[in-house]
């Protein structure tokens, strides 16, 4: 029931509509319904000058619901607190389903300076709601009665119970108003490190004449020395400069604010609190998780280092690796990319990762032209069940273009509710088609774009196939460290041979791949492992020790070179050789600064123990087994976060993961300590 203040808000609400819409201005796009396929976006009608006003309109709206909420007479239940809380914007759920899709991949310095205006807006909102204690103490009183509801209900119920406690909602007036402005500073500074490094990004490609995405391959394939040595040195230093684009100060600041936070919440460090609703735990178990790990990474990255120095005659530099490599994989395979690229073409992929799940998973999925598209180089299809029910449409958005954040992601456009289907994109960075018609040179991807290209499909089955009722606990919003399973679960499909023979064709003559081929690469995929293991986990142990610092050891540290001692000291100290660097070096480590995994990059690990694991038993039942597959889909896609994580995975497998199956999937089982 709405008290005159909410009345009052609605009426403002209704009179910015209204001026909109006078003043000779098309009303915003926005604030109407869209008469579109599905509901999805209509790109062609959005303008940049929509986004301000809507967010704004949003705000708004959300305010007048959360207060009437707040206000509702009748005894808090999980419809009138919960389900109300989860549908309480609806204006902003249209807007930033959209904008902050199109802020990483079709990005213009329009869109960020929105940005930059806009994400103090909404942190100050979602300070204002999670620290509002007349709707928490409804939160609680539902949560505390919560045995009565379905296990769903606790599980989104639980899910904001926590949100509450995490942001604040305990702390006196003096910490809510810190932990308000932490929260408001971090939202800026994050946003200002993304951008700075799309910034040196394009930089990179300026001095180098290579993207960030063509790094591997290039290093992999480059003969001449001195540039090797010259674009690691570049890749290496993103972000680390020293001028406008520099991201050391921003860093600091960063695991600073965080710190500050964690301790105004009564914790260590700020890994002791994001890892206290997360599968692992605390980060002990994490630390003890990755050292084993980095150890035989490092017994099996010592062995291929010497295979590549009796190779080339000379000591192996860190812009060596990936080109001798390359030399003895041919050697000990006779298999290069040169060989495997023509076989696959983008779209040919991109057919491989749907047949791998209209096979595995009964589904159909094909191309809907009638759906608009926010660049040409991006296409949409319609995924439906074997009774024509719609499961959701997808956004294929494959190719580099410099208005594009670095890296490979899914992310949803619209998420899934009851009645609602949700709306996925995609996102890659692969070689864009060549563009001379005259002379047609398709996107031709590596072993490691493939597997990609079926990793993050995976995250787009699992938002699709979710069958829960409510966002809050729909499809990927599940816990950090349990999210990377599925991904990591569907790269083990691309080579498949029965999957390779759908889409594995040559792009020029039509052969399929050769059988001699096919196992050449299957073989292969366990090769580099000491190199491929050890620079991901690096980075994930350097991710863990920035974050269990507390407030008072990151005060000691002033600057670039500060960072830089401690990179150099975490990395001895975890056994990381010379010739190796983490993945992500500190000033471009977008993962843990801007997205969400702050002490959190970890779960690519710690899920692949569970992806492996499972994937072994696909292997014994058989991998089209078609009750297996029934299995997983219903144990997990279909539950998404209704459900503990460990629960699920025992109902499935009907034991605890096996963390030899990592070893194991990743060939250094043979390396364990004696």
């Amino acid at each position: 029931m709405n008290t005159l203040k909410t009345a009052a808000r609605l009426l403002g609400l209704a009179a910015f509509i209204s001026m909109t819409a006078c003043n000779n201005q098309p009303e915003n796009i926005f604030l109407q319904d869209w008469n579109t396929p599905y509901g999805t976006a209509p790109f062609s009608k959005i303008t940049t000058a929509d986004y301000l006003p809507a967010f704004k309109a949003g705000i708004a709206e959300e305010k007048a619901n959360i207060e009437a909420i707040i206000k509702n007479p009748d005894a808090p239940t999980f419809e009138n607190t919960i389900l109300a809380y989860e549908n309480a914007s609806p204006i902003l759920d249209k807007v930033e389903g959209v904008f902050f899709n199109l802020s990483e991949s079709d990005s213009t310095p329009e869109m960020q300076a929105i940005e930059e205006e806009v994400l103090p807006l909404l942190t100050e909102a979602s300070n204002e709601i999670l620290m509002n204690e007349a709707l928490f103490a409804r939160v609680k009183a539902v949560y505390d009665a919560s045995e009565s509801l379905t296990r769903e209900q606790q599980m989104a119920t639980k899910k904001l119970y926590q949100a509450f406690e995490r942001n604040g909602v305990g702390l006196d007036e003096a910490g809510k108003k810190r932990f308000a402005e932490i929260n408001t500073r971090l939202s800026s500074l994050s946003q200002k490190f993304g951008q700075n490094l799309l910034a040196e990004n394009n930089a990179f490609k300026e001095a180098t004449g290579i993207t960030v995405s063509e790094y591997y391959d290039f290093m992999a394939s480059c003969e001449d020395r001195a540039k090797r040595e010259q674009v690691f040195k570049a890749y290496s230093a993103r972000g680390n400069n020293g001028d406008e684009h520099d991201n050391n100060a921003i860093v600091l600041e960063i695991l600073q604010l965080r710190a500050e936070m964690a301790r105004l919440l009564g914790y260590p460090n700020f890994a002791a609190f994001q890892l206290s609703d997360k599968m692992a735990g605390t980060p002990e178990t994490v630390d003890n998780f990755l050292q084993p790990i980095m150890d035989a990474a490092m017994r099996k990255a010592k062995a291929e280092k010497a295979d590549m120095e009796k190779l080339s005659g000379h000591k192996i530099e860190a812009w060596d690796w990936s080109y001798y490599a390359e030399k003895v994989r041919a050697q000990k395979f006779a298999l290069d990319e040169s060989q495997t690229k023509p076989y696959f073409q983008a779209d040919s992929v991109l057919k491989g990762v749907f047949t791998a799940a209209e096979r595995i998973y009964g589904i159909k999925i094909e191309p809907a032209p009638e759906v608009e598209v926010y660049n040409p180089s991006v296409s949409a299809y319609k995924l439906t069940e074997p009774d024509g029910s719609l499961i959701g449409i997808f956004y294929r958005d494959y190719y580099v273009r410099p208005t594009k954040r670095g890296g490979a992601w899914m992310n949803n456009f619209r998420d899934a509710e009851t009645g609602v289907r949700p709306i996925i994109v995609n996102v890659c960075n692969f070689p864009a088609p060549g563009e001379d018609p005259t002379e047609p040179q398709p996107s031709l991807l590596t072993i490691d774009n493939v597997q990609t290209a079926f990793h993050e499909f995976g995250h787009a089955l699992h938002g699709f196939l979710t069958r829960c009722n409510y966002k809050s606990v729909s499809g990927t919003a599940v816990a950090r460290d349990f999210v990377e399973m599925f991904s990591q679960f569907n790269e083990n499909f691309a080579f498949v041979p029965e999957i390779l023979s759908a889409y594995a064709n040559n792009w020029e003559t039509g052969a399929p791949i050769p059988e001699e081929l096919v196992q050449k690469i299957g073989k292969a995929l366990k090769f580099n492992q000491g190199f491929m293991t050890g620079e991901l986990c690096a980075a994930s142990i350097l991710d863990m020790k920035w974050h269990e610092l507390s407030s008072a050891q990151l005060a000691a540290l002033k600057g670039p070179e500060d960072i830089r001692d401690f990179e150099q000291r975490v990395c001895a100290k975890m056994g990381l050789i010379d010739e190796i660097i983490p993945r992500y070096r500190t000033t471009y480590f977008n993962h843990i600064f801007n997205s969400g995994y702050s002490a959190g990059y970890y779960s690519y690990l710690w899920s692949e123990v569970l992806a492996a694991d499972a994937w072994e038993k696909f292997k014994a039942d058989g991998v089209f087994n078609k009750a297996t597959a029934g299995s997983f889909r219903a144990t997990f896609l279909e539950k998404g976060g209704s459900e503990e994580p460990m629960v699920l995975y025992k109902s499935f497998r009907g034991a605890n993961p096996d963390p030899g199956a990592l070893m194991r999937a990743r060939g250094l089982e043979s390396h364990r300590r004696g």
